[in-house]
């Protein structure tokens, strides 16, 4: 080893490449004991440190002549290549074995089944949202959009409900503090006036969302639910037309003849109006706390468009005919999927979606 000579400041450059030749085979000789990162750490300080030979001569370079300035400052950097160079080497070795050491004492089983990793689950109500909509589509319906949070003109004025009908009181509508007239919606009835004002008729229309409603919570109903509507205007159009449309809509949804009826009823945006409903699948008609003993379920409303909606929003009465229906998408899973009970849908179980 050759201690005594690296140390010395100031080496001639004229001694200098002699003195690195015989660092160098110090370095290989080195080397050749690392065995661990203890070791390599040790290498490091010893050729890289602060006070090793490399950088005892490159802060001596200030000291040698101009002359010999270039060829000295050469050599050192040259030395210093090969030190790092050298030094990454044993360092890469010194990881892979230490690496190797540590999966050696780990025991691990390469038959073991990897950790399941969950996929997302589309929700039922996605599910037929998505079905009925299609369903419609191919009867030429075009699906719209409008705001949850609407004006009163929109919800009641403009669908022909009169100052002093129930559904305005505040037991029934849920209004907010922006304006006595601005509530949250309580039927998607409120798109078919916004696309009847923008876009002159023939069309035919569909618009689905939420809803909000002053109800209490139980098996049937909530305060909020999700409500598909659809909306036709055209000429000669008659209440015929509307029942091959809603009876044709449920065949293609269920996939089988479903037994229905239209009851008389009353809406103040249709005229004449009517409730379809549908056999309870559950207790096949005999009654049972789904459908609160009736063997009945509520499935849609329905009717032709009253004149003077059409007449608010600058249509002819006389010219075009409507008819709409709407029915509540909860309702329609529940029926698709014997479901017993509507909170099922907004508790947030996996335990629920995963099922369907």
């Amino acid at each position: 080893m050759c201690t005594g000579a690296i140390n010395t400041v100031g080496i001639m450059v004229n001694t200098l490449e002699e003195t690195i030749n015989k660092l160098k085979k110090e370095i290989a000789s080195d080397s050749a004991n690392i065995l661990d990162s203890r070791a390599l750490e040790a290498f490091r300080i010893k050729y890289l440190g602060e006070k090793s030979f490399l950088a005892n001569q490159q802060k001596n370079i200030r000291n040698i002549s101009k002359e010999e300035r270039p060829l000295f400052g050469k050599l050192v950097n040259e030395l210093k290549e090969y030190i790092v160079s050298v030094y990454d080497g044993e360092k890469s070795k010194v990881e892979d074995s230490e690496l190797a050491k540590k999966i050696s004492k780990e025991a691990f089983d390469i038959t073991l089944p990897g950790i399941y990793q969950e996929s997302g689950q589309e929700h039922p109500l996605s599910m037929v949202t998505n079905e009925i909509v299609d369903i419609f589509h191919g009867m030429g319906f075009t699906k719209v959009d409008g705001p949850e949070v609407e004006t009163d003109f929109y919800n009641f004025t403009a669908l022909n409900t009169p100052p002093d009908h129930p559904a305005r009181d505040e037991q029934d509508t849920f209004y907010t503090n922006i304006s006595p007239h601005v509530l949250l919606r309580s039927h998607t009835s409120t798109v078919q006036i916004r696309t009847l004002e923008k876009n002159p008729p023939p069309l035919r229309i569909l618009a689905h969302g939420r809803v909000y409603r002053n109800e209490e919570i139980n098996a049937r109903k909530m305060p909020f639910f999700h409500q598909l509507e659809i909306l036709a205007v055209e000429k000669n159009l008659t209440f015929a037309n509307m029942k091959w449309v809603l009876n044709e809509f449920i065949r293609e949804f269920f996939g089988k003849e479903i037994k229905t009826r239209f009851r008389p009823d009353f809406f103040p945006f249709t005229e004449p109006s009517a409730e379809l409903d549908a056999q309870c699948p559950f207790c096949d008609g005999h009654g049972c706390t789904t459908c609160g003993n009736r063997g009945w379920l509520e499935l849609l409303g329905c009717g032709m468009v009253d004149p003077n909606v059409l007449s608010a929003v600058n249509i002819d009465p006389k010219e075009w005919i409507g008819f709409a229906a709407g029915l509540g998408l909860e309702r329609f899973t529940m029926l698709k999927y014997k479901i017993p009970d509507i909170r099922y849908f907004f508790t947030g179980d996996l335990r629920f979606s995963k099922q369907f």
